[in-house]
């Protein structure tokens, strides 16, 4: 089988240090085709305009030490060399376009010349594969070595394929699971589905500053994954600014604006001293907002600027601030229903929903309930001082309902749960009967639910199943109780007339069937609809 020829990609410096005279052969210099060893057939020499002389004097030299060699040059002009985004892209662009043909040609990259800038995007081009090559790397000889080796110095090839380094490959791969037991809070959990979910978020979360997305329902664990998220970052030193967080829900007025983009003094009333907000606060760092949905379109418009150009303007501001943070986001929303709705902005969410990752209810993971129940039972120990087991009954009279049950509360009826045992656990242990308790008191609280969803029926049939599965459950319940007085009531001002009894007396003015009116409104709902 024939050899394959040798290529090898170089730049070219801005002089020569061994100079142009006839004493530069007695001097190392930093090329190719002066090793009996290492046979190149043609090199591939990249330099700017204004070094094109010095090219002709290197080929000239690389002429006489190697005539096997071809010398080929490319014009590659970096407007500033110290300019990392410049270099990169000039560098990118050429690799993209060069005619690469593996199966008959062998390649590699010297990165012994150039800038220090030039060096590591070559490096970077070569171990994404852009450069389908080997990294060559020469030095000078070392003083009392003879005279020829001194000038010819030595090389290294250096294969940036971590697969054939065993422990280079066996490190990286204990690290990628102990960042994955890092997010999973060190529960060994035994979904697959979670833990390949897991594991995607992982390998993003240290890959990528584009912003995160986690859908769920309530109580899945979005906010706590977003913390660990950016501990991990900040364990890799990827991040060195803080995690700011809020739960957009809370957020209303002026007071979502001011939280977010901060407001400087006299910006509205109560606005005593200038605040940051938490924009600010994240710079260089995380932002998690929580039920992202929830936010005004005003503060989705500010944000889609801070995210995109890294600027905005605090209230009551005409200077621009700056805040480089990296965003993550939660929602148990369907946010596409809500640009149809006119709610949520397309081009916010196409700008966060590069990555975006639905955390699972609880009960679709029922063979995690077991390592779940004893990380919770440590937590608890830890928080109330005492430790706190269970006998073997208890344990299987638990994880027996336990993994047949809904939680509709997810992790947050889950870890109130085992909370309430702990806390009645005589001495620290959890009985059988402690348990049969606790499962006694859930069923009743879902009894007690059941009866609200009566009045849930009617709320479903004049909203529909999708559009009230986007209700907040505290407009959800009272919606549907409105509903059940307009269907019992012969008109809407007998409606209003009970439905505001108590605050009716308050009021100077009294028009209980436009106050209802608007209140339907509200949600898009006539008074027709209801009967």
């Amino acid at each position: 089988m024939p050899r394959k020829k040798l290529v090898v990609f170089g730049l070219l410096g801005t002089t020569l240090d061994a100079g142009r005279g006839a004493s530069r052969w007695d001097r190392w210099r930093p090329t190719v085709g002066q090793h009996d060893d290492l046979v190149v057939d043609r090199l591939e020499l990249l330099h700017g305009k204004a070094g094109s002389a010095i090219a002709g004097t290197v080929k000239e030299d690389i002429a006489n030490a190697s005539p096997e060699t071809q010398v080929t040059s490319h014009i590659v002009e970096f407007k500033d060399p110290w300019d990392f985004e410049g270099v990169y892209g000039i560098l990118h662009d050429f690799a993209k376009t060069y005619p690469f043909d593996p199966d008959k040609e062998d390649y590699l990259v010297h990165i012994t010349t150039g800038t220090h800038v030039a060096q590591i995007c070559l490096f970077l081009l070569t171990e994404s594969r852009y450069f389908p090559a080997r990294l060559l790397q020469t030095s000078p000889g070392r003083k009392g070595e003879p005279d020829a080796v001194l000038s010819r110095g030595s090389y290294a090839i250096i294969d940036l394929d971590l697969s054939r380094y065993d422990r280079l490959a066996s490190r990286f791969q204990k690290e990628k699971v102990f960042d994955q037991s890092f997010l999973k809070a060190g529960i060994e959990t035994k979904n697959r589905a979670f833990n390949g979910l897991i594991a995607r978020i992982e390998h993003v979360a240290v890959n990528s500053r584009a912003p995160i997305l986690l859908t769920g329902p309530t109580g899945a664990g979005k906010s706590q994954l977003a913390r660990r998220i950016f501990e991990l970052k900040r364990t890799r030193r990827q991040v060195v600014g803080e995690f700011a967080e809020v739960n957009c829900a809370t957020l209303r007025g002026d007071a979502a604006m001011s939280t977010l983009f901060g407001h400087k003094k006299g910006a509205f009333t109560g606005a005593l001293a200038d605040r940051a907000g938490l924009l600010r606060k994240a710079h260089q760092g995380v932002l998690f907002l929580d039920e992202i949905g929830e936010l005004g379109s005003d503060e989705q418009a500010m944000l889609l600027r801070a995210i995109e150009e890294k600027v905005f303007y605090p209230m009551g501001s005409d200077r621009e601030v700056t805040s480089d943070f990296q965003l993550l986001a939660g929602t148990n929303r369907d946010l596409q229903l809500g640009i149809t709705k006119g709610e949520f902005r397309e081009d916010l969410l196409a700008r966060i929903n590069l990555w975006t990752f639905r955390l699972p209810a609880l009960h679709e993971r029922p063979e995690d309930i077991a390592p779940n129940l004893d990380f919770e039972l440590a937590h608890v120990s830890e928080s109330i001082g005492t430790n706190v087991t269970m006998n073997r009954q208890a344990r299987e009279r638990f994880l027996g309902f336990a993994t047949q049950w809904n939680w509709p509360g997810n992790f947050r009826d889950f870890d109130a749960s085992v909370t309430r045992m702990a806390t009645l656990a005589s001495g620290g242990r959890i009985t059988e009967d402690v348990v049969q308790d606790e499962v006694e008191r859930l069923r009743a609280n879902t009894l007690s639910s059941e009866s609200q969803g009566e009045k849930d029926t009617l709320l479903l049939r004049v909203l529909g199943t999708d559009r009230a599965n986007q209700l907040d459950r505290f407009d959800r319940v009272q919606l549907a109780d409105v509903l059940n007085v307009c269907q019992s009531a012969r008109s809407l001002s007998e409606a209003g007339r009970e439905l505001f009894a108590k605050s009716r007396g308050e009021r100077t003015s009294v028009n209980d069937s436009d106050r209802l009116r608007k209140y339907l409104a509200r949600f898009g709902i006539a008074h027709g609809d209801v009967n």
